[in-house]
């Protein structure tokens, strides 16, 4: 088998002209990969025909190579791609999965370039899907073709998946979920799962729950000059909030193992959105609506909080005279009406977090490949959100997270990535398989 040394030297560098060449194919096809259901329902295929070209010559489907390709659709227009490059040993394996083919939404008039087509600025790649995550589709595409060109020995059998539907949760069973259900990925478990979807070329090892949650509040609508015949939803919906939040900070403080995975911050709940029926000023509204999110850190259980979180809310219904009020006339009960203000919480879809296994092979030789390539390593973890590692993790894969797009843009108008930051990250894969080599 090829030694560690012989496997980068076989397969080599990032080839700059094809890399570039197909980045561009796929930024071509952005604007009709935004996931926004129902408004807007990506097209995947449209950039599976660009990996499919640049893969299927190399492959048995054509009898042109060793890699072995298949193309699954759940949805029509809508498919998921796994190739395999095949080792010697059975059960020896490892997997690059994660990069998904569909993108967040971009408008034209807020950016400074066309998102919708590549350009170049010196280093910078620009355009909606070079760091999240077309340009990670268009990386790993080109490690598998080199493997298949190169054709180096290998013990492991190297394995990538392109997935679908990875930006929007509306629609289900389109890609990596399904492809999990219908065990299609079940052989990944023997070995590390590498998901190649965050930024700033470190590992990231640990990422947030995410519980979206509204806060209907009722009052009573009445003049604003006769603020004593009305019960305020706007007072009633800031105190109520402010004793939900307390008691949450109270139940779900900071977590000793935060530390340990470098968290920059705790669990937090708060506002983020706030609607109310329009109407004067000097008309006090009958309701109002607060909504937000849960951010939480992976050692807390996402539906503990959500009991807790509906816990406090009966509680203070069953204690609304108690709440604090504001000034001589602000009142949340009005007994000679039989009326009382009143709370209604209700949840979006949740997602829980994931901490990585710190003490798994994959992570030991992710973190040697980056200092390798990079020059350092420095492990990080977020309260922001991915999708879908948690169910795999559960399911019993080994997963791993890196990515080499620029956090700064993640998801931003006017996204870039950079060319020096992607050819890193082909560097540690050719890393990461050549140390599982040993």
């Amino acid at each position: 088998m090829a030694s560690s040394t012989d496997v980068k030297k076989i397969v080599g560098d990032l080839d700059k002209e094809s890399f570039v060449s197909l980045l561009s194919k796929l930024i071509g096809e952005s604007k009709y990969l935004q996931n926004n259901p129902p408004e807007l329902i990506p097209q995947e295929d449209r950039a599976v025909k660009h990996v499919l070209d640049s893969l299927l010559p190399h492959s048995t489907t054509t009898g042109g190579g060793p890699l072995v390709i298949k193309h699954v659709t759940y949805f029509p227009g809508r498919g998921n791609v796994i190739v395999e490059y095949p080792g010697t040993v059975p059960g020896k394996i490892l997997s690059f999965v994660g990069c998904h083919m569909d993108v967040v939404t971009a408008n034209p008039n807020d950016w400074e370039f066309d998102p919708f087509s590549l350009s170049i600025d010196g280093d910078k790649l620009r355009g909606r899907g070079t760091t999240d995550c077309l340009g990670h589709v268009a990386l790993v595409t080109e490690l598998m073709r080199r493997l298949a060109e190169t054709k180096p020995k290998l013990n492991s059998t190297v394995v990538a998946v392109f997935i679908a539907n990875e930006e929007n949760s509306a629609i289900s069973g389109v890609g990596v979920d399904a492809l999990v259900k219908d065990g299609l990925l079940s052989r990944l478990k023997d070995g590390p799962l590498f998901w190649i979807d965050t930024a700033d070329k470190q590992p990231c090892i640990g990422t947030g729950g995410m519980i979206p949650w509204k806060l209907h509040v009722t009052g009573k609508l009445f003049h604003s000059g006769l603020a004593h015949k009305a019960i305020n939803p706007l007072e009633l919906a800031m105190e109520a909030l402010k004793d939900i939040q307390l008691r949450f900070y109270r139940d779900f403080p900071p977590h000793p193992k935060e530390e340990v995975y470098g968290f920059a911050t705790p669990s937090t709940m708060k506002p983020t959105q706030w609607s109310y029926p329009v109407g004067g000023i000097n008309q006090i509204p009958a309701e109002c609506t607060i909504s937000g999110d849960v951010r939480l850190t992976p050692f807390y259980n996402v539906k503990d909080v959500m009991k807790k979180l509906q816990e406090y809310v009966d509680d203070i219904n069953e204690n609304i005279g108690n709440v604090e009020s504001r000034g001589p006339v602000s009142k949340y009960i009005l007994p000679d009406e039989n009326l009382r203000g009143s709370l209604t919480l209700s949840f979006d879809e949740a997602m829980s977090g994931v901490a990585c296994d710190l003490n798994s092979r994959g992570f030991h030789v992710l973190c040697k490949a980056t200092e390798e390539v990079v020059g350092h390593v420095k492990p990080y973890s977020i309260t922001g959100s991915l999708p879908l590692i948690r169910e795999l993790q559960d399911e019993g894969f080994d997963v791993q997270t890196a990515g080499y797009g620029l956090m700064a843009t993640y998801h931003a108008k006017n996204e870039y990535c950079l060319f020096s930051d992607m050819r890193q990250g082909y560097q540690v894969f050719l890393s990461v398989i050549s140390q599982l080599e040993d």
